[in-house]
């Protein structure tokens, strides 16, 4: 059994995704304690346990500790990840419901099954754009976009957006999995020419001037620094009440994303700052990928055949603290070049 100490470098839920994805994949058994230590609400929130429940449905997993606010988890696969139709809520998880991120469900369930034999409809209700996750957007159009140059198939639709602190958000994942098809590596040491930068101000049940002052905001402050952007508004439909900008750059090699959400009190013209700063720091990089698209690859480049590399215009604990759990599981050399916070290279290969 494979033993992961929780409080390990970030000590949040990463660790927890990332050991359920690889203890799914490789079949190996796993405990995990110290779950979260390094939050101030520690052990499993609501999407914790509903990714755990998701993990163990996909691989008939048997668990012990798969509570709210568990520390301590077992989980022992029964069988490899099997391709089918499943649906996840996370306010199930929680009496009186949960925003929790569907992003970072799918991001645990995604692997697995782009690795088993058939094809997947997964469908994961919660929240589509809530802070310290990954909004859908981001998702579409960047990392399943990445995840398709390393083979894996899928697509994805939102159905209903679900913000803080309602929730309430459906998004549906159609997955072609291919346990004979391994993931190929990929080089992505150069982003190669700027191509083009778009943008979404998007809203749900607030005013439209709301949306319109964001994109104002960000192509003026875009246009000062010589960048010219494609900005749509868009009010998705919505139980609750929420605002974003979410800007993508595409370059010869790839996409990165960069989103900044609103708040109460939170001028829009701030939201929309928010993410220009974002976009421009990376742009001045000169790296190929964004920090958070850089520590959510380390996990897929560790199942490819062959020798992946990347540069990241920040190497951040996340990043760190997933290459030390893939090894807890997988016999792959990583090397990074940088110091944390700066940036830097990332290569891996067996």
């Amino acid at each position: 059994m494979i033993i992961i100490d929780g409080s390990y470098g970030e000590g949040g839920g990463q660790i927890l995704r990332t050991s359920l994805t690889l203890a799914a994949v490789t079949g190996k058994p796993l405990k995990i304690v110290n779950i979260r230590a390094g939050r101030k609400s520690p052990g499993l929130g609501a999407q914790h346990l509903t990714a755990v429940l998701a993990a163990a449905a996909i691989c008939d997993a048997h668990l012990e500790g798969a509570r709210l606010g568990s520390q301590t988890l077992t989980f022992v696969p029964r069988s490899p990840p099997q391709a089918g139709s499943y649906s996840w809520d996370v306010a199930a998880a929680r009496k009186g419901g949960s925003a929790g991120s569907i992003g970072l469900i799918l991001q645990t369930v995604l692997l697995p099954l782009a690795l088993a034999e058939g094809e997947s409809k997964v469908t994961v209700r919660g929240g589509t754009h809530v802070p310290w996750s990954p909004p859908y957007h981001f998702l579409e159009k960047v990392y399943l976009p990445t995840l398709a140059r390393l083979g894996v198939e899928a697509r994805a639709d939102i159905e209903r957006w679900g913000w803080y602190p309602l929730g309430g958000g459906s998004v549906r994942v159609e997955i072609k999995g291919a346990s004979s098809r391994p993931l190929k590596p990929i080089d992505l040491n150069e982003r190669g020419e700027f191509l083009h930068l778009s943008g979404l101000s998007a809203l749900s049940n607030l005013p439209r001037h709301i949306g319109q002052r964001q994109r104002e905001r960000a192509l003026e402050v875009l246009r000062r620094e010589g960048f010219e952007a494609d900005i749509r508004i868009e009010e998705g439909k919505s139980l609750g009440r929420g605002t974003m900008l979410f800007l993508w750059a595409e370059f010869e090699n790839g996409v990165v994303g960069f989103t900044a959400l609103g708040a109460p009190g939170k001028p829009a013209e701030k939201v929309a700052e928010e993410a220009c700063q974002a976009f421009l720091e990376y742009y001045r990089s000169e790296a190929a990928l964004d920090k958070h698209l850089a520590d959510q690859l380390i996990l897929p480049l560790a199942l490819a055949s062959g020798h992946s590399a990347f540069t990241t215009c920040q190497i951040t604990q996340h990043l760190i603290t997933n290459i030390w759990v893939v090894g807890r599981f997988i016999d792959i050399g990583y090397q990074v070049e940088g110091a944390e916070g700066e940036k830097g290279r990332v290569s891996c290969g067996r």
